[in-house]
């Protein structure tokens, strides 16, 4: 495909205009149409860049009307679900942001539709595409047999609206992201968590805006999330600050441009790391735009992958509300058995059927296994 790919954005909110301004800058894509139930939102929207396109409240109506190649959801996440199945029906790919559905149970439904469409469902895990962050992977390699990785997260901002009414807000909204990463780094797959949550005598946000929470992968490598969203002061990059520990040496990354490694008792190597052509929402965009062109797998992976980071965000949440260690195949297998029981289109049912299991459908192991060596050749789960 030599021309930009075709797109109509759904939802045009305050995300919903960051992704506008993403599309207009990427050489390899074109908004075509833009939806939202709020029609002076999307007038508005395209009114302030200079644009007249295209608008409706039906995503593949617009795109039917417009030629559109593929659909990007912008919308809250409640309605996410509806959006990409009638766009999957239609046969449209999918750019979603994250979370791709509140529920792992619903997430598994959009892995079924995928499946049935033959059509590309992608979250848009946007922490992934930074070029800083890419070094900092390639250099585990240097350390051997990893047995923890550790993130630090800490932010203070005033949101204000919903974040700030949210049960549980730092975990829902924002850990996602760090849990994602944890798995690109890592090349391997979540099996369990222990949790705790827990919200500052000084928070301005109703819910937990802090968590700490230990991950195992498998392979006995432990994943160590502190967070809060309530910090007053030193705060971490927005990419939080990560170290790893393996059995010939360390290497953090600081969340912006530095990488450190140090094997053994050698001095350390400091690395700054000047950005990318296309990181954050961008790269997400270029790497959908290249995996829709050549028919494959975006390389942060599709709705099948992404259901894992869901799980253990969805994991983490149950962990602290009981207090108890939560394993996630478990927790993604009673989601399948929800889903099932939920009302589903005859083909979306047969493909889940035919899971046997959602959790060995993905990949999720059940126990443990030896010790990891890092190498290049290790595949982002």
């Amino acid at each position: 495909m030599s021309r930009p790919l075709r797109l109509v954005q759904v939802g045009a909110g305050a995300m919903g205009r960051a992704w506008l301004d993403a599309i207009a800058r990427s050489p390899d894509a074109e908004l075509v149409g833009l939806v939202d139930l709020d029609a002076s939102a999307a007038e508005s929207a395209l009114a302030e860049r200079g644009i007249e396109l295209p608008i409706g409240d039906d995503a593949v109506e617009v795109a039917r009307r417009t030629g559109a190649d593929a659909v990007v959801d912008v919308t809250v996440p409640s309605a996410h679900l509806p959006v990409n199945l009638a766009a999957l029906r239609a046969g449209l790919p999918v750019l979603c942001e994250k979370p791709v559905t509140p529920t792992v149970r619903d997430a598994l439904i959009l892995a079924a539709a995928a499946e049935v469409s033959g059509k590309l469902l992608m979250v848009s895990q946007s922490r992934r595409y930074y070029a800083a962050l890419a070094a900092f992977r390639s250099r585990l390699v240097d350390l051997g047999s990893i047995d923890l990785l550790r993130t630090e997260f800490m932010k203070g901002p005033h949101f204000g609206g919903f974040r700030e009414e949210m049960d549980s807000p730092l975990l829902v909204d924002m850990a996602i992201h760090g849990f994602d990463v944890a798995r690109y780094l890592l090349g391997a797959a979540p099996v369990s968590v222990s949790c705790q949550s827990f919200n500052p005598s000084w928070s301005w946000f109703r819910g937990d805006a802090s968590a700490s929470a230990i991950f195992e992968f498998e392979h006995e490598v432990r994943f160590q999330y502190i967070g809060s969203w309530v910090a007053s002061g030193l705060e971490t990059s927005w990419n939080g600050s990560w170290r790893v520990g393996g059995e010939a040496g360390t290497a953090t990354w600081d969340g912006e441009a530095e990488v450190v490694v140090q094997r053994g008792t050698d001095e350390p190597e400091r690395i700054v790391v000047p950005p990318g052509p296309a990181e954050s929402i961008d790269g997400s965009l270029a790497d959908f735009v290249a995996a829709v062109r050549s028919g494959g797998s975006p390389s942060s992976g599709d709705i099948h992958e992404n259901v894992l980071t869901l799980a253990m965000v969805e994991a983490a949440v149950r962990s602290a509300g009981s207090g108890e260690r939560v394993e996630i195949a478990r927790l993604v297998d009673e989601a399948w058995r929800e889903a099932l029981a939920t009302e589903l289109a005859d083909d979306h049912r047969a493909a889940m059927e035919g899971w046997g299991s959602a959790a060995e459908h993905l990949g999720l192991p059940r126990a443990t296994q030896g010790p990891i060596r890092y190498s290049t050749d290790a595949a982002a789960v």
